[in-house]
């Protein structure tokens, strides 16, 4: 039984080493293609199309993980059956159960896998991307961590510690310049409500004010301000849910809780990321009706519908998750509870072919 499971294994494994190297780079050729639309704009050339591409390889190795675990198992165990191996195996005395163990254990390195890019890759390598691409159209800059992001237009520089949302800003540092570009007047505030006509209002400011004689000093509890940047600038700037880390999504969410404000997408996301690893054991369990029974359609006709049931459930999962923002469900649930009725469907089919 040893010899069998590792050699199941050892398949499973290369049939998901395929799938990735087919899926990662359609993926990646998708994303191009859509930044390809953007060359031309500021400074944004070719190479940064290529190289913003190549950043998010890793966020995007971690959506498709569900993906790739279930053609990589279909595949793997499909040439066993076609083969006639798991034939065999059936007749030593392997149920569908216990074939279906070896597949489990390697989708537990792809998860292990994808939480390692999660904590450590992904984040900083989409963030990254997100600052290049800001650069090279001329919509912000953020110089490091703990810096901020700055950006200017002609008369003001504007400097924001973290934006949290759309909505709120935090450490804003605002510098005027008059048309001789002398600096008449510094603002500074702990942080900012942003509304859609581009109104900023300042909370806890200090505003410095120069003239050719003096200094004035001015503390106030609240500040009006016509920024410079539209909504889609500020969408700009601001990081998507997905592109932090868990740890940064729960610091976001009990923030935003604690100052009465909704959470919901920042716990949307978090959850999400735990929604895929579920997703990610269920798509191998249900790889396995695929394989047992007739195999007189071949593997490539067990591929392209197991390409088309993964599509169904990654469209449905993206309408369940939309439907429970906009009602405002549980996270948890709407992100786990899919992957959950999988994993029960499957290991009932399984049960069923044991006993």
């Amino acid at each position: 039984m040893k010899v069998c499971h590792r050699y199941i294994a050892l398949q499973v494994l290369t049939g998901m080493i395929i799938a990735a190297a087919i899926l990662l780079p359609l993926f990646s050729f998708f994303d191009l293609l859509d930044q390809l639309d953007d060359v031309g704009k500021g400074t944004y050339a070719t190479r940064d199309a290529f190289l913003y591409t190549a950043l998010l390889m890793p966020r995007r190795f971690i959506q498709i993980a569900p993906f790739i675990a279930l053609l990589g198992t279909v595949g793997a165990l499909g040439a066993l059956a076609v083969n006639l191996e798991l034939v065999a195996m059936r007749v030593a005395g392997l149920s569908p159960l216990m074939i279906s163990l070896a597949p489990v254990g390697i989708g537990g390195l792809l998860i292990t896998a994808t939480v390692a890019l999660e904590y450590f890759v992904a984040p900083q390598l989409q963030q990254q991307a997100a600052v290049l691409r800001a650069i090279a159209l001329e919509q912000g800059v953020e110089l490091g961590k703990g810096l901020g992001t700055w950006t200017r237009n002609e008369q003001n520089i504007l400097r924001i510690g973290e934006i949290l949302h759309k909505g709120r800003a935090m450490d804003i540092e605002i510098i005027h310049f008059d048309k001789e570009g002398v600096m008449t007047a510094h603002a500074q505030a702990q942080y900012a409500d942003i509304f859609d006509d581009s109104a900023w209002v300042l909370h806890s400011a200090t505003v410095r004010t120069f003239s050719p004689d003096s200094i004035t000093f001015k503390r106030l509890r609240t500040l009006q301000w016509h920024s410079f940047l539209g909504p889609n600038d500020i969408a700009t700037l601001t990081k998507p849910p997905e592109s932090l880390t868990p740890l940064e999504l729960v610091n976001h969410a009990e923030f935003l809780k604690a100052t009465g404000q909704k959470a919901d997408a920042y716990l949307m996301a978090l959850w999400r990321k735990a929604g895929g690893a579920v997703m990610t054991i269920a798509m191998i369990l249900i790889a396995i009706p695929f394989i047992f029974g007739s195999v007189r359609e071949g593997l490539g006709g067990k591929l392209i519908l197991a390409a088309l049931l993964g599509i169904s459930i990654y469209l449905l999962d993206q309408i369940i998750a939309n439907i429970g923002l906009v009602f405002q469900l549980n996270p948890m649930a709407v992100s786990i509870a899919p992957g959950i009725f999988l994993i029960v469907v499957a290991t009932y089919w399984l049960l069923r072919r044991t006993f």
